[in-house]
């Protein structure tokens, strides 16, 4: 089984929350909260903040907590993805997109309506914990479960499992 881990970074200023557009290898985009995957020998956090300013051009000072984690089994594909997502406590710079890995190629801070509106068509396991955060953030670890059914990303069906 392929096991990979991503973690993710909600930075949340009066200008509301960071998400980032992914272009996807079939061309369809999706947004998220920045991040990316976990090299070896990383830590999420360290990993994390090498994303964020990657995909960004944003220094985070400090992150304040992990607010979730995801565990996604790829049922048909045999494969597992960890996420962990992180508040950053403070962050400087301005926004710039020039990823290395060319996935990001844009981003903006959006109010809660807005973000709603860009996370609804992309994968459960992104939208369903992200959504939830914003009706009503929370301090407490969380925890959330899926298995991915089908064997081609686009027409991948998330199941929630109870956590």
């Amino acid at each position: 089984m392929h096991r990979w881990q991503v973690a993710g970074g909600l930075l949340a200023d009066r200008r509301g929350l960071l998400l980032v557009a992914n272009r996807r290898r079939d061309g369809s985009v999706d947004w998220s909260t920045p991040g990316g995957v976990v090299d070896d020998g990383e830590t999420p956090i360290v990993a994390l903040g090498r994303e964020v300013a990657e995909e960004t051009g944003l220094i985070v000072d400090g992150w304040a907590a992990m607010r979730w984690t995801v565990e996604v089994t790829f049922v048909d594909l045999d494969m597992h993805l960890m996420v962990e997502v992180h508040e950053a406590a403070s962050f400087s710079g301005d926004l710039s997109f020039d990823d290395p890995d060319g996935i990001v190629h844009d981003g903006d801070f959006l109010d809660q309506a807005q973000a709603y509106d860009r996370i609804r068509s992309g994968p459960a396991w992104v939208a369903d914990p992200l959504a939830e955060w914003l009706a009503e953030p929370w301090s407490e670890l969380r925890h959330f479960r899926f298995d991915a059914v089908g064997e081609r990303p686009g027409e991948l069906r998330a199941v929630r499992l109870d956590s």
